[in-house]
């Protein structure tokens, strides 16, 4: 159910990638996942009742995984109907541009974002307007959770090997991350391949608590600069 809508929607995606989705994980193996990404971030410290937005949140799998872990007020924002309307749960749901984020100045405790930053079309250009709403609606103790593909010797083997026919015909996953990814290969290269821009966009808006690059993932947990 979409309880809010601060935009139009936009379509998001075609049924090629849905069906590879399908098959490179479940619901269930993706709210594991974001709980494995939540406890190694120190999320289970965080107060409960405080406001957790996901941003980019698709489906609503991440807000479920924290519902699962005791959070009470949680919100997520995509620019997909089809893709909010799938999520089932108590969460507060909004078609809204996570560029253009609508909260009240210093109302919200937590943002967080796992594996959408890189579908935006412009970098650094949206990725600018996007730091900069999450910041206006930081609470000054605010903090700021990301967790992205990066550039890493990982994650080039891995592309690697889904670029082999014989491999892909071997394994599910690989063959469906390789669909997923030629789906979107236009912004997910781009991305890839702005590393300097990305970094140098975080840390004019943020500073970091945690930050690592491994295994493919981009890691962050920051402090917006505003509460400086």
């Amino acid at each position: 159910m979409i309880h809010e809508r601060w935009h139009e929607g936009l379509p998001c995606c075609d049924d090629t990638w849905e069906r590879a989705y399908a098959e490179f994980e479940t619901p269930e193996e993706e709210i594991a996942k974001f709980t494995r990404r939540f406890k190694a971030m120190g999320v289970p410290s965080w107060k409960r009742d405080a406001l957790v937005v996901d941003i980019f949140c698709g489906r609503g799998n991440a807000l479920v995984a924290l519902e699962r872990m005791g959070f009470t007020n949680l919100t997520g924002v995509d620019l997909s109907p089809h893709l909010l309307e799938q999520y089932h749960g108590p969460a507060k749901m909004i078609l809204g541009d996570c560029r253009d984020l609508r909260f009240k100045e210093g109302s919200v405790d937590y943002f967080t974002v796992q594996g959408g930053l890189h579908h935006l079309p412009q970098i650094p250009a949206d990725l600018e307007k996007c730091f900069a709403a999450v910041t206006k609606a930081l609470k000054p103790d605010g903090l700021f959770m990301v967790v992205e593909p990066w550039s890493t010797p990982f994650l080039r083997l891995a592309h690697l090997l889904t670029n082999m026919p014989t491999l892909r015909s071997l394994n599910k996953k690989l063959a469906a991350l390789h669909q997923m990814i030629d789906a979107e290969r236009t912004t997910y290269e781009r991305w890839l391949t702005s590393q300097n821009e990305i970094r140098r966009c975080v840390s004019k808006y943020f500073f970091p608590i945690f930050e690592t690059y491994k295994l493919g993932k981009w890691m962050g947990l920051y402090h917006s600069r505003n509460c400086l």
